[in-house]
């Protein structure tokens, strides 16, 4: 006799639901969506991430994820960047330690905000350009007596160091890079000021730096705490056959 075939019941199959097809992004521990959302970026937490849900928002406003700034300009308006950078310097709370604004395009008003705000900053990456003055660069890191560790990029043709060097006698790493379709003349202006006021440097970096052999000296003999100094396209250091 001819057996039967009777395909299987679909209610013997369990359904697969939408829930099981999708994480949800609301019921992960905080500690991990912390650890997610710290590896994302500023301008993409501030822009995306918070309003995945109601609790990565809230893991976002944490202080502690505002101890550390990285702002990037690509992909934003001006105006977005300002707005970005006050929204991240706010969530710190004052607990920012390391801000990062190597390609800044604000001006004085958003240094000084910034600064008002970060006085236990310890590490600052900057760029600055127009708008932002040489004045208003300068005012904006005397407030920040706590800095250790500043990388500063320019195109001014001189910066006022010595209040810089007063106020920041926790000072370690230098790193000093002016453009170079802003060389000018020989001057040991900020040489010698650093050499006066910062002889507790750990780490100098001159790039496009108008010294002279004299200010280099100056460094040397003062500055005896150096152990990393590095001289490059600097056109007046004249490193063969003496001073």
């Amino acid at each position: 006799m001819a057996s039967s075939f009777s395909p299987a019941s679909n209610e013997h199959v369990p359904p697969v639901t939408k829930d099981k097809e999708s994480s949800n992004w609301a019921d992960l521990p905080a500690e991990l969506t912390f650890s997610i959302l710290i590896r994302i970026g500023t301008v993409d937490i501030l822009k995306n991430a918070q309003r995945v849900c109601r609790s990565w928002r809230r893991v976002s406003k944490d202080p502690l994820m505002w101890r550390k700034i990285e702002i990037r300009s690509r992909g934003i308006t001006d105006y977005e960047y300002d707005c970005l950078c006050r929204q991240a310097v706010d969530r710190s709370e004052g607990g920012l330690f390391e801000l990062d604004i190597s390609d800044f395009v604000g001006d004085d008003s958003l240094l000084a905000y910034i600064a008002d705000r970060a006085g236990y900053l310890r590490c600052l990456k900057l760029t600055a350009s127009p708008p932002v003055t040489p004045k208003g660069l300068v005012n904006a890191v005397i407030k920040l007596q706590f800095l250790e560790h500043v990388e500063i990029s320019h195109s001014f043709l001189q910066l006022d160091l010595k209040p810089v060097g007063c106020c920041c006698p926790l000072l370690k790493t230098l790193k000093l890079s002016r453009n170079r379709c802003c060389w000018g003349f020989e001057s040991d202006s900020e040489a010698l000021t650093i050499a006066e006021t910062m002889p507790q440097l750990r780490r100098l970096e001159l790039y496009g730096n108008c010294l002279t052999n004299t200010g280099l000296n100056a460094i040397l003999e003062n500055c005896i705490c150096l152990q990393h100094f590095d001289l490059r396209d600097c056109p007046f250091v004249n490193l063969v056959g003496g001073s």
